[in-house]
């Protein structure tokens, strides 16, 4: 004897006062529950960024160094100091100028000397002139009267060796006179030479920037040879010289945008590429990347940073990097059509976050295997699960 269940009797009950057959609940979704629940992900269009990570060390773009123009004077004052933003021709440091104070009063004096030999020989020059055209005019005299035989023929030659020895006088006066001139322009000269000495006894900046290091101390002699006395950041630039492996490096051009964020901070400063090295580290291969860093927002030379250079930005198709396979033949997606799993393949860009755009192979609203690595094949049925997004904190 067979014993139905109560529940069941009731319900064999039922369906004869209808006429229709009599199927259990059960029975109705067993082949619903045979089924096995995947997580699946809609390709969706979404903002995507082709970035190149790096990172290095914040230097400046360039150094100048300030060096005394005067050598063997000692410095006097310094008016600036490590930090300082400077404009070219501030004064920076003083050097003593008593030496050449000193030098300068001594080639005045000579300069003074030289002027009145110059004054003597120049009447000397008039006097010798005045000789020596007396002298030609009774040589020119005798010779006319030798002619005649009123004089010897030796007194016309003495009157004529006068002449010419008053001439010879005169030049000789005349030189000295450009001597005198010539040894008044060598004192102007120097003097020419203490004025530009002492102007420069004022250390200036050649250009606009900050000072970044002070070596000089007060009392010390300056020297062009030594080391300078400051150091500084020409117009305050600074920039991340960043390392870039060999395989992205020639991705990224002058003038791409950048995001750099300093060691132990959370907030990216704008930066833009200044300089792409044309050679890459035989050892190492890794290319450097200088990338322009604004100062005023807190970055510091030496310090260490990293580095997003913006190769492209578009909006696109995109799915999960987990939804897909990459294998020999290429990269597959198994798509989900009326509950059924379909390998397709896809054509792959940009990878960005977690996310690869989808450049061929699928449309938007289309359902894939969140999971590459779940345990279905071409063809198997499935119950979809919609992927949940993650909860906002």
């Amino acid at each position: 004897m067979v014993r139905i269940p109560i529940s069941a009797a009731i319900a064999l009950f039922a369906l004869s006062l209808t006429g229709l057959p009599a199927v259990s609940q059960e029975a109705a979704s067993e082949p619903q529950q045979n089924l096995p629940s995947i997580v699946v992900s809609e390709a969706t269009v979404r903002p995507l960024v082709d970035r190149v990570l790096a990172s290095g060390t914040i230097r400046p773009v360039q150094e100048v160094f300030i060096q005394p123009l005067v050598e063997g004077l000692s410095i006097k004052t310094l008016n600036v100091d490590v930090g300082d933003r400077v404009k070219a021709g501030d004064v920076v440091a003083e050097l003593n100028r008593d030496t050449l104070i000193l030098q300068k009063s001594q080639l005045d004096a000579n300069k003074a000397k030289a002027e009145a030999a110059l004054a003597q020989y120049r009447a000397q020059v008039i006097e010798a002139e005045a000789n020596a055209d007396d002298a030609v005019r009774q040589r020119d005299r005798a010779v006319t009267l030798g002619q005649k035989g009123t004089i010897s023929t030796s007194q016309v030659e003495q009157l004529t060796a006068a002449a010419d020895a008053a001439q010879a006088r005169l030049n000789a006066a005349r030189q000295a006179v450009a001597v005198g001139e010539a040894d008044i322009k060598v004192v102007e000269a120097q003097l020419e030479d203490i004025d530009l000495n002492l102007g420069r006894t004022e250390v200036k900046a050649p250009v606009d920037g900050v000072i970044s290091a002070r070596d000089a101390k007060i009392g010390a002699i300056a020297s062009g040879s030594a080391t300078p006395l400051f150091t500084m950041i020409r117009n305050g630039e600074i920039e991340l010289v960043a390392d870039v492996p060999e395989g992205e490096i020639g991705r990224i051009q002058t003038g791409m945008p950048a995001k750099v964020t300093i060691a132990g901070t959370r907030d990216s400063l704008p930066g833009k590429v200044r300089l792409v090295s044309p050679v890459v580290d035989p050892t190492t291969r890794l290319g450097s990347v200088h990338i322009l860093v604004d100062e005023s927002a807190g970055a510091k030379s030496g310090m260490y940073a990293s580095a997003q250079i913006i190769i492209e930005e578009v909006t696109a198709l995109a799915l999960p990097q987990a939804a897909l396979t990459t294998e020999r033949a290429g990269t597959i997606a198994r798509k989900v059509e009326d509950n059924v799993v379909k390998q397709v393949s896809v054509e792959i860009g940009i990878q960005d976050e977690g996310f690869v755009e989808i450049v061929n192979g699928l449309e938007p609203g289309d359902l894939v295997v969140a999971k590459a690595g779940a345990f279905v094949r071409d063809g198997d049925r499935i119950v979809p699960v919609r992927e949940q997004p993650a909860a906002s904190n």
